[in-house]
Protein backbone atom coordinates (compact mmCIF):
# COMPACT_ATOMS: atom_id res chain seq x y z
CA UNK A 1 0.00 0.00 0.00
CA UNK A 2 1.58 3.35 -0.42
CA UNK A 3 2.12 4.31 2.55
CA UNK A 4 3.57 6.55 5.73
CA UNK A 5 6.56 6.77 7.21
CA UNK A 6 4.46 5.88 10.61
CA UNK A 7 2.98 3.06 9.21
CA UNK A 8 4.84 -0.57 10.51
CA UNK A 9 2.83 -2.55 8.47
CA UNK A 10 5.17 -4.75 6.53
CA UNK A 11 3.91 -5.21 3.05
CA UNK A 12 3.48 -0.79 3.06
CA UNK A 13 7.87 -0.92 3.56
CA UNK A 14 9.03 0.83 0.44
CA UNK A 15 10.93 -1.27 -2.09
CA UNK A 16 14.91 -0.83 -2.69
CA UNK A 17 16.11 -0.54 -6.27
CA UNK A 18 16.09 -4.11 -6.21
CA UNK A 19 12.28 -4.37 -5.64
CA UNK A 20 12.90 -5.93 -2.37
CA UNK A 21 11.27 -4.31 1.40
CA UNK A 22 14.61 -2.08 2.40
CA UNK A 23 15.40 -2.91 5.82
CA UNK A 24 17.18 0.47 6.43
CA UNK A 25 13.63 2.30 5.46
CA UNK A 26 11.58 0.01 7.05
CA UNK A 27 12.96 1.00 9.97
CA UNK A 28 12.37 4.44 9.52
CA UNK A 29 8.78 3.14 8.44
CA UNK A 30 7.70 1.50 11.38
CA UNK A 31 8.62 4.56 13.79
CA UNK A 32 5.69 6.38 14.59
CA UNK A 33 7.68 9.34 16.35
CA UNK A 34 9.01 10.48 13.27
CA UNK A 35 5.92 11.78 12.22
CA UNK A 36 7.29 12.25 8.52
CA UNK A 37 5.42 11.63 5.32
CA UNK A 38 6.94 9.83 2.19
CA UNK A 39 5.34 8.49 -0.82
CA UNK A 40 6.16 4.58 -2.48
CA UNK A 41 4.32 2.78 -5.28
CA UNK A 42 2.56 -0.78 -3.15
CA UNK A 43 3.76 -3.60 -4.98
CA UNK A 44 0.08 -4.19 -6.09
CA UNK A 45 0.67 -0.62 -7.85
CA UNK A 46 3.80 -1.98 -9.15
CA UNK A 47 2.34 -5.06 -10.48
CA UNK A 48 -1.15 -3.53 -11.94
CA UNK A 49 1.24 -0.66 -14.02
CA UNK A 50 3.02 -3.88 -14.78
CA UNK A 51 0.39 -5.40 -16.86
CA UNK A 52 -1.46 -2.73 -17.61
CA UNK A 53 0.67 -0.42 -19.20
CA UNK A 54 1.79 -2.84 -21.99
CA UNK A 55 -1.87 -3.64 -22.45
CA UNK A 56 -3.13 -0.35 -22.88
CA UNK A 57 -0.17 0.60 -25.36
CA UNK A 58 -1.57 -2.26 -27.48
CA UNK A 59 -4.85 -1.05 -27.22
CA UNK A 60 -4.35 2.92 -28.26
CA UNK A 61 -2.36 1.77 -31.32
CA UNK A 62 -4.74 -0.77 -32.36
CA UNK A 63 -7.51 2.12 -32.17
CA UNK A 64 -5.68 4.97 -33.58
CA UNK A 65 -4.43 2.61 -35.98
CA UNK A 66 -7.37 2.26 -37.65
CA UNK A 67 -7.93 0.65 -40.06
CA UNK A 68 -4.75 -0.64 -40.60
CA UNK A 69 -4.57 -2.16 -37.32
CA UNK A 70 -8.39 -4.43 -38.47
CA UNK A 71 -8.31 -7.60 -40.29
CA UNK A 72 -7.19 -6.90 -43.62
CA UNK A 73 -5.17 -4.35 -42.95
CA UNK A 74 -1.23 -4.05 -42.88
CA UNK A 75 -0.31 -3.70 -39.42
CA UNK A 76 -3.04 -6.57 -38.51
CA UNK A 77 -0.79 -9.59 -38.34
CA UNK A 78 0.44 -10.85 -36.24
CA UNK A 79 0.38 -8.11 -32.91
CA UNK A 80 -3.27 -7.35 -33.85
CA UNK A 81 -5.19 -10.85 -34.79
CA UNK A 82 -6.72 -11.14 -31.41
CA UNK A 83 -8.46 -7.88 -32.15
CA UNK A 84 -10.41 -9.65 -35.18
CA UNK A 85 -12.48 -11.37 -32.28
CA UNK A 86 -12.62 -8.44 -29.85
CA UNK A 87 -14.32 -6.40 -32.90
CA UNK A 88 -17.07 -8.86 -32.95
CA UNK A 89 -17.55 -8.31 -29.10
CA UNK A 90 -17.55 -5.17 -29.25
CA UNK A 91 -18.70 -3.02 -32.33
CA UNK A 92 -16.92 0.05 -30.83
CA UNK A 93 -13.70 -1.81 -31.89
CA UNK A 94 -15.02 -2.93 -35.52
CA UNK A 95 -16.05 -1.74 -38.69
CA UNK A 96 -19.44 -0.75 -37.76
CA UNK A 97 -17.57 2.04 -35.76
CA UNK A 98 -15.13 2.76 -38.84
CA UNK A 99 -18.14 2.69 -41.26
CA UNK A 100 -20.64 4.90 -39.14
CA UNK A 101 -17.37 7.30 -38.42
CA UNK A 102 -18.14 6.69 -34.67
CA UNK A 103 -15.60 9.55 -33.26
CA UNK A 104 -16.18 7.99 -29.21
CA UNK A 105 -13.31 5.15 -30.08
CA UNK A 106 -10.68 7.08 -31.54
CA UNK A 107 -11.45 9.68 -28.62
CA UNK A 108 -10.34 7.32 -26.23
CA UNK A 109 -7.81 6.47 -28.05
CA UNK A 110 -6.51 9.75 -27.57
CA UNK A 111 -7.08 9.97 -23.73
CA UNK A 112 -5.74 6.17 -23.51
CA UNK A 113 -2.44 8.04 -24.75
CA UNK A 114 -2.59 10.99 -22.33
CA UNK A 115 -3.47 8.54 -19.69
CA UNK A 116 -0.26 5.86 -20.57
CA UNK A 117 1.98 9.34 -20.22
CA UNK A 118 1.06 10.11 -17.18
CA UNK A 119 2.14 6.64 -16.03
CA UNK A 120 5.19 6.51 -16.91
CA UNK A 121 5.94 10.05 -15.62
CA UNK A 122 4.57 8.53 -12.80
CA UNK A 123 7.21 6.01 -12.42
CA UNK A 124 10.16 8.39 -13.76
CA UNK A 125 9.48 10.36 -10.89
CA UNK A 126 9.09 7.52 -8.18
CA UNK A 127 12.44 6.18 -9.49
CA UNK A 128 14.45 9.20 -10.92
CA UNK A 129 16.97 8.82 -8.02
CA UNK A 130 17.34 5.16 -7.62
CA UNK A 131 14.76 4.63 -4.70
CA UNK A 132 10.71 3.85 -4.61
CA UNK A 133 10.40 6.01 -1.94
CA UNK A 134 10.20 9.80 -1.82
CA UNK A 135 9.50 12.52 0.85
CA UNK A 136 8.92 16.07 0.66
CA UNK A 137 7.46 17.94 -2.49
CA UNK A 138 8.97 15.40 -4.82
CA UNK A 139 6.53 12.77 -3.05
CA UNK A 140 3.93 15.06 -3.02
CA UNK A 141 3.74 15.80 -6.67
CA UNK A 142 4.38 12.05 -7.47
CA UNK A 143 1.44 11.16 -5.47
CA UNK A 144 -0.52 14.03 -7.31
CA UNK A 145 0.43 13.03 -10.63
CA UNK A 146 -0.49 8.95 -9.73
CA UNK A 147 -4.31 10.13 -8.45
CA UNK A 148 -5.24 11.92 -11.20
CA UNK A 149 -3.89 9.32 -14.31
CA UNK A 150 -5.91 6.98 -11.51
CA UNK A 151 -8.91 9.03 -11.61
CA UNK A 152 -8.64 9.46 -14.91
CA UNK A 153 -8.62 5.37 -15.69
CA UNK A 154 -11.14 5.16 -13.52
CA UNK A 155 -13.61 8.11 -14.90
CA UNK A 156 -13.03 6.96 -18.63
CA UNK A 157 -13.83 3.09 -18.15
CA UNK A 158 -17.23 4.68 -16.23
CA UNK A 159 -17.77 6.49 -19.38
CA UNK A 160 -17.52 3.53 -21.79
CA UNK A 161 -19.85 1.44 -19.88
CA UNK A 162 -21.95 4.22 -19.37
CA UNK A 163 -21.65 5.23 -23.46
CA UNK A 164 -23.62 1.13 -23.92
CA UNK A 165 -25.54 1.63 -21.76
CA UNK A 166 -27.17 4.84 -22.54
CA UNK A 167 -26.54 3.78 -25.96
CA UNK A 168 -29.11 0.79 -25.28
CA UNK A 169 -26.03 -1.76 -25.68
CA UNK A 170 -25.85 -0.82 -29.16
CA UNK A 171 -21.93 -2.24 -29.21
CA UNK A 172 -22.42 -5.43 -27.23
CA UNK A 173 -26.02 -6.42 -26.60
CA UNK A 174 -25.89 -9.07 -29.48
CA UNK A 175 -23.44 -11.03 -27.54
CA UNK A 176 -24.26 -14.31 -25.47
CA UNK A 177 -24.29 -14.11 -21.79
CA UNK A 178 -20.95 -16.06 -21.13
CA UNK A 179 -19.68 -14.82 -24.18
CA UNK A 180 -20.37 -11.12 -22.76
CA UNK A 181 -18.79 -11.98 -19.10
CA UNK A 182 -15.79 -13.78 -20.23
CA UNK A 183 -14.83 -11.48 -23.12
CA UNK A 184 -15.56 -7.82 -22.00
CA UNK A 185 -17.58 -7.79 -18.59
CA UNK A 186 -14.16 -9.37 -16.27
CA UNK A 187 -11.32 -7.66 -19.10
CA UNK A 188 -12.99 -4.13 -18.75
CA UNK A 189 -13.78 -4.72 -14.91
CA UNK A 190 -10.56 -5.31 -14.42
CA UNK A 191 -9.62 -1.52 -14.90
CA UNK A 192 -12.32 -0.60 -12.54
CA UNK A 193 -11.13 -2.57 -10.12
CA UNK A 194 -7.04 -1.24 -10.71
CA UNK A 195 -7.83 1.91 -10.94
CA UNK A 196 -9.90 2.16 -7.92
CA UNK A 197 -7.59 0.33 -5.66
CA UNK A 198 -5.11 2.99 -6.56
CA UNK A 199 -7.42 6.12 -5.93
CA UNK A 200 -8.16 4.42 -2.63
CA UNK A 201 -3.84 3.75 -1.73
CA UNK A 202 -2.87 7.36 -3.65
CA UNK A 203 -5.87 9.16 -2.04
CA UNK A 204 -5.07 7.63 1.83
CA UNK A 205 -1.34 8.57 1.37
CA UNK A 206 -2.38 12.21 0.74
CA UNK A 207 -4.79 12.48 3.39
CA UNK A 208 -2.00 10.91 5.41
CA UNK A 209 0.04 13.88 4.56
CA UNK A 210 -2.22 16.50 5.31
CA UNK A 211 -3.32 15.18 8.61
CA UNK A 212 0.80 15.37 9.10
CA UNK A 213 1.07 18.65 8.31
CA UNK A 214 -1.99 19.71 9.95
CA UNK A 215 -0.57 18.33 13.29
CA UNK A 216 2.73 19.53 12.91
CA UNK A 217 1.32 23.71 12.40
CA UNK A 218 -1.07 23.35 15.60
CA UNK A 219 2.45 22.53 17.76
CA UNK A 220 4.28 24.44 16.48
Amino acid sequence: MVSTRASSRADERPLSSSGKPSSSSSSSSSNPTQGSWSHAPSRLTLLWLAISIPLVVWDTVYVLGRPHTMAGGFLHWPLYVPYALYAEIDYVYGWKAVHDNLGFTSAQGLLNAVEIAMYLAYLWMCYERGSWTLDGRRGGKAALVGLSAAVMTLSKTVLYWANEYYSGFAGIGHNAPMDLLFLWIIPNGAWLVGSGYMIFDFGGNILDGLAMASEHRKSA
